[in-house]
């Protein structure tokens, strides 16, 4: 009776649930990818395409079992594709795989899983195909078909390779998270930039198709087949004629700030850079570069040892890192419409007149304008236009002890930091990429965090530090850090009022706080997608920037904000770069102190900001440049946004 009612459990009851393991173990999946969708720039041009060729792939799960693990089988295929044995074996690698001495150098890595094909040339001829296909005896594990491949043809000559980013395929890392569907081994995902972002609309669906063999893997049956659904196409805002331009000047900013004066006085490290272009009524990003930048086609191509080393190499400047996005820098004197808020708050007459001397001092430390100048007595219309920063010291000085200095009070107003807030600083701008930074706005509760997590480092510094920190500054330095790091110091505040110190932000986030005092007040999220549409033109999903907020100030201030940025183009720092240029143009310079060292043990040189927007009495665009160590904010970066407004309004 037992063994009946077993019987009858196997045979009946369980039988479809052993059906199914049954069939699991005879079928196969082969999967057809989707068509990946292209990303197109604001007029329809492509940023990001899909090519068709010939692609040779080699099946590491296959060679690897072979008595010598496939080191013949690659050699008559690098004889084939006439190409060096190293170089050839190097792209059968997986990125991390230790490689043999000799290969190391030519040596290119495959960024996916050694159980899926890897493609070792998208262009082969048809020849040399047929050669592969015809004698599959010779070439085990090796493949020839036709298959699409990411391409990002440069438009105008643009590289926006920070904005796009790129593809890779599935990683093992890949197959284990949690998606909306299953991922097969051959399709291929967005790794950075507006792939990954969008990476669910614009990879599509595979076509799979479930087949039964039996043990001599021969077909019996078909369970299953889907035909694949290409992925819909991303329209961006980004225009790729306006971004090459602004791609063009900064580098050119970047050659002129380490060119100097004809006699080479004045040169600079001018080490990396940024540059945005953002409509100040929408939100939206019409152009966006960082320097320096790479090639994106290199990760389809197959990428070098050396060339994965170098994205990521201080001595390089990390070209991987997207400066626009992802660096934070001192904002310097473009900080000081902040200030401008903060004194109003404070009670400070805007249209006064103000002392600015050479210097300030601040107990025993002494302050100075830049260039150790004096203007004497002035309006602070025109200390903004001058650059003024002894005015800010005495104000930033005089409200810190007013807040109780050291022992602040309950009550204490902290207008600066409060303005900050205001700005969103130390907030993301929103925008629709991965990775953006925050920034760090320095007030008193980051200043009490901070303490608490260096703390036992400053305390034990001595010990700690290395033998080229052990100077007698950094000495003290880390004393007085141990005693009251937790406390915002007068020095902290004066340097917060005109933008130095701990405060960093994004040239990203700059650009939307000058978009702002543009548009009114209005703080938008930036973004960069503007629609989701089919291969018909059917719009699948529309994408509109949020209002995040406004900045909270009269309108007479702002007025006042932009009347003081007209005049620093008119009369102030930025008036030589602007003479004679047909639109009015308001803005403001920012020449930013670095301290530290290069690797080459030389002084950081200062950072290069102009922050702006036009025209100036019905603003449409906000334009902002920075060249790390590229040294005055107008000569640098002010004359790279005078050409990218050349451009922008057809004129010279």
């Amino acid at each position: 009776i037992a063994l009946a009612g077993r019987l009858f459990y196997l045979q009946v009851a369980a039988a479809p649930k052993y059906k199914t393991a049954a069939l699991e173990i005879q079928s196969r999946n082969i999967v057809t990818p989707a068509i990946r969708g292209m990303i197109l720039d604001s007029s329809g041009k492509p940023l990001a395409v899909n090519q068709v060729g010939l692609v040779i792939t080699v099946d590491r799960s296959k060679i690897d079992g072979l008595e010598d693990k496939g080191e013949s089988v690659l050699r008559k295929l690098a004889k084939t594709l006439k190409v060096d044995y190293p170089s050839l074996y190097g792209k059968t690698r997986l990125c991390g795989e230790k490689v043999p001495p000799e290969l190391t150098g030519k040596a290119r890595c495959w960024n996916g899983s050694r159980y899926q094909p890897i493609p070792v040339t998208l262009t082969a001829t048809e020849d040399t195909a047929l050669q592969i296909a015809e004698h599959s005896e010779v070439y085990f594990g090796v493949e020839a078909n036709p298959q699409g491949f990411r391409y990002y043809p440069a438009p105008d000559g643009s590289n926006s390779a920070h904005v796009l980013g790129y593809v890779g395929p599935v990683s093992e890392n890949d197959l284990l998270k949690e998606r909306d569907r299953p991922l097969f081994v051959n399709e291929v995902l967005g790794k950075a930039g507006l792939e990954y972002q969008y990476d669910n609309l614009l990879r599509g669906t595979p076509g799979v198709k479930t087949i039964v063999v039996d043990r001599r893997e021969a077909i019996t049956n078909v369970l299953n087949e889907t035909a694949p659904i290409s992925g819909d196409h991303l329209v961006t805002s980004i225009d790729a004629k306006l971004q090459a331009v602004v791609e063009e000047q900064l580098q050119a900013a970047i050659a002129r700030a380490r060119g100097g004066s004809v006699d080479k006085k004045g040169a600079r490290k001018a080490d990396s850079g940024a540059a945005v272009v953002m409509d100040v009524k929408t939100g939206r990003i019409l152009a966006m570069a960082s320097y320096p930048t790479y090639d994106p086609n290199i990760w389809e191509n197959g990428i070098s040892q050396q060339q994965a080393t170098d994205l990521y190499s201080d001595a390089k400047s990390v070209p991987a890192l997207s400066r626009a996005l992802q660096g934070t820098f001192a904002p310097a004197s473009t900080f000081k419409v902040v200030s401008v808020v903060a004194a109003d708050r404070a009670g400070y007459d805007l249209k006064g007149m103000y002392d600015c001397p050479a210097q300030f001092k601040v107990g025993n430390r002494i302050f100075k304008n830049y260039e150790s100048k004096g203007v004497g007595l002035i309006n602070l219309q025109t200390g903004i236009a001058v650059s003024c920063d002894t005015i800010w010291y005495k104000i930033a000085f005089d409200e810190w002890l007013k807040d109780g200095g050291l022992k602040p009070k309950k009550d204490a107003k902290n207008y600066f930091y409060k303005a900050a807030k205001d700005f969103r600083i130390g907030e993301k701008t929103g925008i629709d990429l991965p990775s953006e930074s925050s920034g760090r706005l320095a007030d008193r509760e980051w200043r009490a965090a901070w303490y608490e997590r260096n703390k036992n480092y400053f305390c034990n510094y001595e010990k700690r530090a290395t033998k080229a920190q052990l100077t007698p500054y950094l000495i003290a330095i880390a004393k007085e850090n141990c005693i009251d790091g937790d406390k915002v110091r007068a020095g902290d505040a004066v340097n917060f009022s005109i933008g130095q110190g701990d405060t960093v932000m994004t040239p990203l986030k700059l650009t939307q706080m000058y978009a702002a005092i543009a548009n009114g007040g209005t703080i938008w999220q930036m973004m960069v997608a503007k629609a989701v549409v089919k291969t018909d033109g059917t719009v699948v999903k529309s994408f509109t920037p949020q209002r995040l907020g406004t900045v909270k100030t009269s309108p007479a201030i702002l007025s006042f904000l932009r009347g003081s940025l007209r005049e620093v183009v008119v009369s102030g720092t930025g008036a030589g770069v602007f003479a004679g240029f047909p639109i009015e143009i308001s803005g403001k310079t920012g020449t930013g102190q670095v301290f530290g060292r290069n690797p080459n043990g030389s002084l950081k040189d200062d950072t290069s900001w102009f922050a702006s927007y036009a025209p100036s009495k019905n603003p449409r665009y906000a334009v902002v440049m920075m060249v790390g160590q590229g040294g005055f904010g107008a000569s640098t970066s002010g004359v790279g946004v005078r050409q990218i407004y050349s451009t922008l309004f057809g004129v010279s």
